[in-house]
C-alpha cells in the first residue's frame, strides 16, 4: 500500500466516523457536504542542475490544471464547523532549465482537517466563510516516477447562498502551501555563536471553485 492509497482510507474513515457522530443530530441540519469542481493554479520549486537526456533542469512544476473535491462538515454551533476536505487536481509534472519537458501526467491531492467559520445567521439566505486547515499534499505521477507526500496547510474563504433550508451553492478560494524542503542560505551569527540559515520552499496551489452546499 502507497501513502496515497493510505491516505485516501484516513479520509474515508474519518468521513464515516464523522458521519456516525452527527447522525444523532442531523435533523437540526448539523452535518454539511460540500462537492465542488474549479480550477488550480499551481507552481514548484528550483532544485539542483539535473542532467537528463542531453538537457539541464533546475526547476520541477507541478502545471496548473483542473481540480474537484468534497468538504464535510459538522457543526459545533451556529457559526463554527469542524470536518473533511479531500481535493484532486489533474495535473502534469514538468521540468524546466535549458528545456521545458513534460515528464508525466500526475495527481496531486489534498488531505486536510479544516476548520470553518460561517457569518450571519443559521437560517440566513447568503453567509459568508472562512477556512483554515492541516494535514498533507500527495503528488502522484504514476508508475515510473516515485511520488511524494508532503505536510501541507490549507486557507481559503467564500459565500454560500440557499435556495432551501438543504440545497444551496458555494463558491471558495483556496491557498494551499505544500513544504518541499529547505535549503541552506548562508549564517547567521549573534551573541550566542552562528547559526545556519534556511531557504524554505514551498509548492503553492490556488484553486477557485464553485459547487454544491448540501444541509443535514
Amino acid at each position: 500500500m502507497n501513502k496515497s492509497q493510505f491516505l485516501a482510507i484516513v479520509s474515508v474513515t474519518q468521513l464515516t466516523l464523522l458521519a456516525m457522530a452527527s447522525w444523532g443530530f442531523s435533523q437540526d441540519k448539523r452535518v454539511e457536504i460540500n462537492p465542488f469542481f474549479g480550477y488550480s493554479f499551481s507552481d514548484g520549486v528550483t532544485v539542483d542542475p539535473i542532467p537528463f537526456g542531453g538537457e539541464i533542469y533546475d526547476e520541477v512544476n507541478p502545471k496548473s490544471g483542473m481540480a474537484f473535491g468534497v468538504g464535510f462538515g459538522v457543526y459545533v454551533n451556529e457559526n463554527m464547523e469542524v470536518g473533511f476536505l479531500w481535493a484532486r487536481q489533474d495535473s502534469v509534472l514538468e521540468g524546466k532549465g535549458t528545456e521545458t519537458t513534460e515528464f508525466a501526467d500526475m495527481n496531486v491531492s489534498n488531505y486536510h482537517a479544516i476548520f470553518t467559520y460561517n457569518f450571519g445567521e443559521e437560517d440566513a439566505k447568503m453567509r459568508p466563510f472562512v477556512l483554515g486547515g492541516l494535514g498533507a499534499t500527495s503528488y502522484s505521477p504514476g508508475e515510473d516516477i516515485s511520488g511524494e507526500t508532503q505536510f501541507s496547510s490549507t486557507w481559503g474563504g467564500g459565500v454560500k447562498g440557499y435556495a432551501s433550508p438543504n440545497v444551496g451553492f458555494s463558491l471558495m478560494a483556496r491557498f494551499t502551501p505544500t513544504y518541499i524542503k529547505s535549503d541552506p542560505a548562508g549564517y547567521w551569527c549573534g551573541f550566542y555563536g552562528c547559526y545556519v540559515i534556511a531557504d524554505t520552499q514551498y509548492s503553492n496551489q490556488f484553486e477557485m471553485s464553485g459547487g454544491l452546499s448540501l444541509r443535514f
